[in-house]
């Protein structure tokens, strides 16, 4: 008698599972079809309808919305999508080293320019003819201080040691006119320069001025172009297959699960981004180096080697060391004549008399408040103090770049029960991992080869660490010697940028020495 009623109601139940089971596999997409719409994908087989999920490789295998071509399409676009997110959320770094490289840039070029008009008209109006018929000693300075700033292979200490000799020749000429001078009789002239200070310490002060300001001028700049180079490239995502596989699983998986509105946790976004940024993240030490080098030129030129301050009264400090000379002009021509023999007189008529009445003009310095701004809109000290606030925006910028693509609404939902945790709505309940590569070993949304770092990256770091060597050494006075490419791979060397014009500086560094040296580490790896 009790069999009846079991078998009743086990067919009862069958009927009811099959009829729930009826309703789940014809529940529709329509919903996703909507989302698919809204974000311009091709609506071609996109069912209309659940479907078996067996031929899924990453979202479930569950019911879903996706077919196979949906995913591998997905594939491509979280692609996308991931490039867009990395470019947004670096677009800031890289428009501060950009904009603030341009400036000074520019402002320093005119500040050149401004310096040697000034001279120019300054020499025209007190000497006329003798100045304009000398002028091209120094057009020449000026070439060769604008050259070295743009980045040629030019030795400063030379450039100005060979200024002043070649100004002692004519200087000399012109106080003694009586006389003719034979070439080798002026090169022995400019032997003796060092010995007759005849231009008194200027010489020395100017150098000591000039060399100090362009060092950290010209590395300051460098370092911006090498700080907008690398955001540049670093920008520039490298995807590997596994940070692929995540992304799709992240961000469209919800698609294919019928749930399209359900946004990742936070910190499954994070876990998966840092496993797809490791490489990003380990470049943050040596950036940080970088950008502690960039500020220590950049108290440089607030002070003692400011450019400004060298520059702007360099007409004046040239005019002082003239009328040194020619105070001194008795003294510095009977040591001349004892040490490189008397010279032959010149024909009738030649005479000194009336040629130091032309240099008898004494000028003031300029006064701290009357300064120019350049066309750039700022002085220096202005400008430096506004890049170094932007400076110290960028520090540990690559290490928290997770947290801001995280950090946005668009990308995350801040409810942590109502949110995507890779497998359903609920609490994402697996920690987040630290950032950088060896970090990932254990990572539990992203497979990462911690053995294999990203060479490109490897690259990056390099170039900042030879950046940041120049600038300590600029920070302490000193130069660092170029060679031309051809000379040393390992070697910096710089050329005009197709992006920039009207003599902007580009700053090119050849590494290939470093990208081999990456790869022969990468094997050994391999080995061990």
């Amino acid at each position: 008698m009790l069999k009846t009623p079991v078998v009743v109601f086990t067919s009862l139940s069958l009927l009811l599972s099959l009829s729930c089971a009826g309703d789940v596999k014809s529940r529709s997409c329509s919903d996703v079809l909507q989302a698919f719409t809204t974000k311009g994908f091709s609506l071609h087989n996109v069912p209309h309808q659940e479907i078996s999920g067996d031929h899924l490789r990453v979202c479930s295998q569950g019911y879903t919305c996706c077919t196979s071509d949906m995913e591998d399409r997905l594939g491509q676009q979280n692609k996308l999508d991931f490039e867009k997110l990395v470019d947004e959320n670096s677009h800031t770094i890289r428009t501060i080293f950009t904009s603030r490289h341009k400036k000074f840039d520019e402002f320093f070029l005119e500040l050149l320019d401004n310096s040697e008009k000034s001279l120019n008209d300054m020499f025209v109006r007190t000497y006329g003819k003798l100045y304009t018929h000398n002028s091209e000693m120094f057009e020449d300075l000026f070439s060769e201080l604008k050259r070295y700033y743009t980045g040629g292979n030019v030795n400063l200490e030379e450039v100005l040691n060979d200024f002043w000799s070649r100004l002692l020749e004519r200087m000399f000429q012109l106080l003694n006119s009586q006389y003719t001078f034979t070439d080798d009789y002026l090169e022995c002239i400019s032997k003796y320069t060092d010995q007759l200070k005849p231009f008194g310490d200027v010489p020395r002060k100017l150098k000591a001025q000039v060399t100090k300001a362009f060092i950290a001028a010209r590395s300051f700049v460098q370092g911006l172009m090498v700080g907008r180079e690398v955001a540049n490239r670093v920008a520039k995502v490298n995807i590997s297959p596994g940070c692929s596989k995540a992304l799709t699983k992240m961000l469209y998986c919800p698609y294919c699960g019928g749930m399209p509105g359900l946004k990742p946790c936070a910190n499954y976004c994070q876990n998966v981004m840092r496993g797809c940024l490791a490489n990003q993240a380990d470049l943050d030490p040596e950036w940080n180096l970088f950008i502690d080098a960039m500020l220590l030129v950049a108290d440089r030129l607030e002070g003692p080697f400011n450019i400004e301050t060298v520059m702007e009264p360099i007409d004046v400090k040239i005019s002082e060391a003239i009328m040194t000379m020619q105070d001194n002009s008795m003294q510095v021509s009977s040591k001349v004549f004892q040490g490189c023999g008397h010279p032959k007189a010149a024909g009738v008529g030649r005479s000194a008399r009336g040629i130091s009445d032309v240099f008898n003009s004494r000028f003031r310095p300029y006064s701290p408040e009357e300064r120019p701004t350049t066309a750039a809109g700022t002085s220096l000290d202005r400008l430096v103090i506004d890049i170094k606030e932007k400076l110290k925006e960028s520090k540990k910028f690559w290490s928290s770049l997770t947290d801001s693509i995280c950090a946005e609404d668009e990308v995350t939902d801040p409810d942590e029960e109502q949110c995507w945790n890779s497998h359903t709505k609920g609490r994402y309940f697996p920690e987040v991992v630290k950032d950088g590569l060896t970090n990932q070993l254990n990572n539990p949304e992203v497979e990462v080869d911690i053995t294999r770092p990203d060479t490109f990256i490897r690259q990056q770091i390099m170039t900042l660490r030879v950046m940041t060597n120049k600038l300590r050494n600029a920070y302490n006075g000193k130069d660092v010697y170029f060679q031309d490419s051809s000379e040393s791979d390992a070697m910096l060397h710089f050329s005009k940028s197709d992006e920039e014009t009207n003599s902007s500086t580009s700053f090119i560094l050849n590494f290939n020495f470093w990208m081999n040296y990456a790869l022969i580490l990468n094997c050994i790896h391999k080995i061990l």
